[in-house]
């Protein structure tokens, strides 16, 4: 039972894999952030370790479901401790892994280790790693996942099998969310375009209201800062440069979601409501579209891109953001 919604090719190469008993040492799973890395990497973990006879993962062993409750011994989680002040997996972890590693499982067939955002590993971590991946214990099964793997040493993703998790069509995972969980099909339509096409998002939104009053306020506040005057957005930057240095992926989800809108700013104004993501902000954008000239929302989204470029360049976080401030435009109409 594959819990990843979409994606049958992936399943169906599983499942191949699964019945010649083939598993490879080491997978690397990659893919934009909520798109079911984790859930696939625990799929993988349960079938490597599932008694059913047939149908692996069943997910109803008593492996699977010690393994999907996070209570296996032999299935460890590594990632980076969230009260950490350095946002790394570090050397000390992956000796520990390693040391485990070493020994025998203690209560299914394989020991597993996911090690989440794999490209946040020191380079240390990283190279100690790769000692283990190039010479693995029979009985183990490391499975890596990270949304940038481009970050991790190439040396890394060559020893292990790639498998790539993609943001899925609207309709198809619409269509997931109705006939596997049980939601109704207007919904289902909503959540998936909102998720962008992520399943994972797509679930969490659907199991947790709140999540959708977060992201409205996040939405209404962009609207806000776009008309806003410099004053007000500098104030704003202070906050989000703060929270780069606290927690980098918590920067990016701000500024992504800053194009997220202005993407759709254009999409209004250019007669193709029928794609904007946010729908939920729908007569914001409108009103917003009437505001600016299509070359002001164009320059809007190269200036947010290229702050992004900058920031993952190590550029100083409130800087790029300031000139990201007054490089967008502050609600005045202009005329082409």
């Amino acid at each position: 039972m594959w819990r990843v919604l979409g994606h049958s090719h992936l399943v169906k190469q599983l499942d191949a894999t699964l019945a010649r008993n083939l598993l490879a040492h080491a997978y690397l799973v990659v893919g934009p952030p909520h798109t079911g890395k984790l859930t696939l990497a625990l799929d993988i973990a349960c079938a490597a370790n599932c008694v059913a006879e047939s149908g692996r993962p069943c997910g109803q062993c008593p492996q699977c479901r010690r393994i999907l409750a996070g209570q296996h011994t032999d299935v460890l989680i590594i990632s980076v401790p969230k009260e950490a002040s350095r946002k790394e997996i570090r050397i000390e972890t992956v000796r520990d892994v390693e040391h485990q590693a070493s020994l025998m499982p203690f209560e299914g067939r394989s020991r597993v280790f996911i090690v989440e955002e794999a490209e946040r590993m020191s380079l240390e971590a990283a190279n100690a790693l790769l000692k283990t991946l190039e010479e693995p214990p029979e009985h183990v099964l490391f499975i890596l996942t990270s949304a940038r793997e481009e970050g991790l040493l190439p040396t890394v993703r060559s020893r292990c099998q790639r498998l790539e998790l993609r943001c899925l069509p609207y309709d198809v995972l619409a269509e997931a969310l109705v006939r596997e969980r049980g939601v109704s099909l207007e919904d289902a339509s909503k959540l998936a375009r909102l998720a962008r096409g992520c399943a994972g998002l797509a679930l969490q939104l659907a199991a947790q209201p709140r999540l959708l009053e977060e992201r409205r306020a996040a939405l209404e506040r962009v609207a806000r800062m776009s008309e806003a005057g410099l004053a007000e957005r500098f104030r704003y930057t202070g906050e989000v440069a703060s929270a780069f240095y606290r927690d980098r992926e918590e920067a990016r989800v701000a500024l992504h979601l800053w194009l997220q809108w202005w993407r759709d700013i254009l999409l209004v104004r250019e007669g193709v409501s029928s794609h904007v993501h946010n729908v939920d902000g729908m007569e914001l954008l409108k009103g917003q579209a009437a505001r600016y000239t299509t070359s002001q929302v164009l320059d809007s989204i190269e200036a947010l891109r290229n702050t992004l470029d900058a920031l993952e360049r190590n550029a100083n976080p409130r800087l790029a953001l300031e000139n990201l401030m007054m490089a967008l435009p502050i609600g005045r109409t202009r005329h082409e």
